[in-house]
């Protein structure tokens, strides 16, 4: 398991104030095309000094950033706070659910301290990790929480593969499409990644296990895939759309199924324009369905459970890419839409 440093840690501390400071990061700016510095801004808040009964104060360890914010950000007002999941610690409880000490996964957004009630939300309900024994808590963020989730439940509620089938993973290299790869080997199927560098797709082969991988920025990606899925594609697990999707679709076969993740490819840019690929659909008899991994979540621990047993057995591997330093919160994304990380992007406070 490999960890990537991509920045120096900077120390923050109230300096010598009475009252305690959070910081937290703000939306400040709608995107338009890729995010930039001018769309964030830090801010600072009291943390209350007391709790209510049933309240718990937690400070971030770790913090998400996912391909998600770019597009969900776009519903929200200047001036919210930014979204995002975080491994927290409990410091202060009324809480007997969240004992003092207990590492936590929040939808608490970016912020480095918050004061929670969970009997007053609705949804996005924290909860307790459960014990990962020596693995990192920042694995919550990862292949042990909502990308490990979305890959174990996106690929075999939706895509449904067999032995012996080929599934083929866009965005190959990342926090989700890695795990998705290393699920279909362990299932049976033959897999062929796409992602961004040689090195990406070297890690694809070499460590994960993969059985073809096409780096698309320098390859045909139709020819490639043709010789690295001879027999065709069966399984699809879309995590990019555009051009490639196109490409994909054109070699599935009869019966196939894809499970659309994400469109990446177009989220700091304009839309490409596609094909219309109702052809492929009618007479291959595709099944093409998106997703959101929240409609698993009464069954969400079965897949951190499933995905840890994995790991100790030695049949998931996972990387992960880590900013040092809450400051550099708008850099870990923007690195991240970029392509700049390998595995789950992470920061740590």
């Amino acid at each position: 398991m490999t960890v990537l440093w991509k920045h120096i840690a900077r120390r923050w501390y109230s300096g010598g104030s009475d009252t305690a400071l959070a910081r937290k990061w703000i939306y400040a700016k709608t995107f338009k095309g890729e995010p930039s510095h001018s769309n964030f801004r830090l801010e600072t808040e009291p943390i209350p000094a007391t709790l209510q009964k049933g309240e718990f104060l937690a400070q971030a360890e770790y913090l998400s950033v996912d391909p998600y914010m770019r597009p969900y950000m776009l519903a929200y007002p200047e001036g919210s706070l930014m979204i995002g999941g975080q491994i927290a610690r409990v410091t202060k409880s009324e809480n007997e659910q969240f004992p003092v000490g207990a590492s936590i996964f929040g939808q608490f957004g970016w912020r480095t301290h918050t004061v929670c009630n969970p009997a007053r939300e609705e949804k996005d309900k924290p909860y307790v990790l459960p014990d990962f024994g020596q693995l990192p808590t920042s694995l919550g963020l990862g292949v042990l929480g909502m990308p490990g989730n979305t890959a174990y439940f996106g690929l075999q509620e939706l895509c449904q593969p067999k032995p012996g089938e080929t599934v083929v993973v866009s965005g190959a290299a990342g926090a989700v499409g890695s795990v998705v790869g290393q699920i279909a080997k362990i299932l049976g199927c033959r897999v062929v990644g796409i992602a961004g560098t040689d090195a990406k797709c070297e890690w694809l082969l070499k460590d994960l296990g993969f059985d073809g991988a096409i780096n698309y920025k320098r390859k045909n990606v139709y020819a490639e895939l043709k010789s690295a899925a001879p027999k065709g594609v069966d399984c699809y697990f879309d995590n990019v759309g555009g051009d490639i999707t196109e490409t994909v679709l054109k070699q599935m076969n009869l019966y196939g199924r894809i499970a659309v993740c994400g469109t990446i490819s177009n989220y700091n840019s304009n839309i490409s324009k596609v094909t219309d690929p109702q052809r492929q659909f009618v007479f291959k008899q595709l099944r093409m369905e998106g997703f959101v991994v929240w409609r698993w979540n009464d069954r969400w621990m079965e897949g951190i459970e499933a995905n840890l047993r994995w790991i100790r057995e030695g049949r998931l591997a996972y990387q992960e890419t880590i900013t040092e330093g809450f400051d550099n919160m708008p850099d870990a994304l923007i690195d991240m839409l970029r392509g700049g990380n390998t595995g789950k992007a992470v920061v740590k406070v």
